[in-house]
């Protein structure tokens, strides 16, 4: 007899393969990532992460708590004459234990049983921008506000520094420093700083986001909340942006961009609430971390803890 293996060979069995069409599964829907979210209505900084939370709502789920805000305290030696001290903060216990320096805006990652967790507490306005943008991870490129190409993520990180340096520290300066001569410094600064912003926006060609086709980025909400902002330099100093000079004209392009988009249009303060806190500031009653470095003398981001504590 022929062994099974041999007739096997000999007669070898034909198997027709049949195409089965597979139904691919169900992509598994991707969690939304909490954040307990540290805040202070009236902070620019804040803003950023506002503004960033905002852009990737349905992404990026945040409960907000205003975590920072003003008191005035007794003054037992009438230092002001008025028998009430300067303005200064008064902070929630939650910021002072998950933030060493007790600043908005902080943000808290909320675990999957509810629960936030306090050691992965993320803060410092600008590095809030790109963890939200990093957490969101949006599958369309053009909803990144931290570009996905290297070049361009160096391009807005680079700029978001620059007009945070150019842009926004001065507007404090505008207002702490009471020399006239020096206010005018900072305000002319400020200005130089937005015409280097609108320089660089030319290059996009349409005003429509730093990075042109109506598409937001980091270097974008770095400047925006101080933007926004420039209205009170009028009422308090009595300067305004020079929005018509021709080197400000993507500037101008831009603005008009940036605060018609519904995302950031509800994120923005009531302007006569916000003038009236930002006086404070211009009739140097205000005792924050960034009015007192810029009373010492040095730019608002610049602060040091234990130079600026009040």
């Amino acid at each position: 007899p022929v062994p099974a293996s041999a007739q096997s060979l000999a007669h070898p069995t034909i198997i027709t393969k049949r195409r089965i069409k597979m139904t691919p599964p169900l992509a598994a829907k991707k969690a939304v990532p909490k954040l307990r979210y540290l805040s202070a209505w009236f902070c620019p900084y804040a803003h950023r992460a506002t503004i960033a939370l905002e852009h990737h709502a349905g992404r990026v789920d945040y409960e907000w708590v205003e975590a920072l805000g003003w008191e005035q305290r007794e003054d037992e030696k009438n230092v002001t004459g008025t028998g009430k001290e300067w303005w200064y903060h008064w902070k929630a216990d939650e910021l002072k234990r998950v933030n060493p320096s007790g600043l908005v805006p902080t943000l808290i990652p909320i675990d999957q049983c509810g629960k936030p967790n306090e050691e992965r507490s993320v803060y410092e306005s600008l590095i809030t921008i790109d963890y939200v943008d990093a957490i969101a991870n949006p599958d369309e490129e053009k909803l990144r506000l931290v570009p996905s190409d290297p070049y361009l993520s160096a391009k807005c990180r680079y700029w978001a520094d620059k007009v945070n340096r150019e842009c926004c520290s001065p507007y404090y300066g505008v207002l702490v420093r009471t020399d006239e001569q020096e206010q005018r410094e900072n305000f002319d600064k400020l200005v130089t700083g937005l015409k280097a912003f609108s320089r660089e926006m030319e290059k996009n060609g349409d005003g429509r986001g730093f990075l042109g086709g109506g598409r937001l980025s980091n270097a974008d909400v770095a400047l925006m909340p101080w933007a926004f902002r420039y209205y009170i330099f009028e009422h308090y100093r009595g300067y305004t942006i020079p929005v018509e000079d021709p080197e400000l004209h993507a500037y101008k392009e831009w603005f008009h961009y940036v605060f018609s988009l519904d995302s950031v249009k509800r994120t923005l303060p009531d302007q006569e609430k916000y003038l009236e806190h930002i006086g404070k500031y211009a009739d140097s009653s205000a005792r924050s971390k960034v009015a007192n470095a810029v009373r010492r003398g040095v730019a608002a981001h610049e602060i040091e803890d234990d130079k600026d504590t009040y």
